[in-house]
């Protein structure tokens, strides 16, 4: 199963329950792990206000992309400065550049759905 709580920043949270992020959200504090949502519209999912400024946090373990690679660009540095050890690509949010520099600064970039690792055991 899983190994611990691995704190998780959601870039890309929508309200809408039809959205992979927003299902994201609710699997993984089904699983045990700390939520952080971050998107532009202002809402909840899960009880979680989501957060719409680029604000530090510490100790994030994920960070799990649901943007487009053109809205990624925005975030770049706000990723990399959230010092995460890893990045997972969902379906879509595939990024070669985000990926190099990711890699770049020592961490670890995924092509994955979120959903499928937490369903295997393997997040």
């Amino acid at each position: 199963m899983q190994d611990g709580n691995k704190k998780t920043l959601v870039l890309g949270a929508s309200t809408n329950p039809e959205r992979y992020s927003n299902i994201a959200i609710h699997r993984l504090l089904l699983h045990g792990h700390d939520v952080v949502p971050v998107g532009i519209k202002r809402g909840a999912v899960a009880g979680i206000k989501i957060i719409n400024e680029k604000k530090a946090f510490e100790n994030i373990d994920t960070v799990t992309l649901y943007l487009n690679p053109q809205r990624q660009q925005e975030y770049y540095d706000y990723i990399l400065s959230l010092k995460p050890k890893r990045i997972v690509f969902n379906p879509g949010a595939e990024n070669e550049e985000l990926e190099n520099l990711a890699k770049a600064n020592g961490i670890e970039a995924t092509e994955a759905c979120t959903l499928v690792l937490l369903s295997t055991g393997q997040y």
